[in-house]
């Protein structure tokens, strides 16, 4: 799968959501940050990688509403979220350094435990094509 711009492929991105079966890595960052549009280009890559999961790239700026009360200060922040079926728990959500081989590890291995800190409801709200 590629990685879906939550407005320009909405109906795409529910689709691959409304499965109920599909992980979400979801990078939250900001237009303006350099980081962020470095980080993309490997994101992509990533997404390239792993077909069977459902990458989206959410511009924090533009869509605050859906991270609930959460405050995003370092980028890149990600959220890996199990799918509905396996309980919809996060299984990360956090900043990282900004290098793909630290998401791609953890992918990989699949060695993600359940995210201390509440997250948001971000699932939700890609899926409300």
């Amino acid at each position: 799968m590629p990685v879906f711009d939550p407005v320009a492929d909405r109906s795409a991105l529910a689709a691959a959501l409304a499965g109920g079966n599909t992980r979400l890595v979801a990078c939250l960052c900001a237009a303006w940050c350099g980081t962020c549009r470095e980080y993309a280009q490997t994101f992509e890559q990533l997404a390239a990688k792993h077909p069977e999961l459902c990458f989206v790239w959410v511009d924090i700026e533009t869509h605050a509403d859906w991270l609930d009360d959460h405050d995003i200060e370092n980028f890149p922040t990600l959220l890996v979220q199990d799918a509905p079926q396996s309980a919809g728990r996060a299984r990360f959500f956090g900043p990282v350094l900004p290098a793909i081989g630290i998401l791609e590890r953890m992918l990989d291995a699949d060695v993600l435990g359940d995210a201390t800190v509440a997250a948001p409801a971000l699932r939700e709200h890609l899926r409300a094509g």
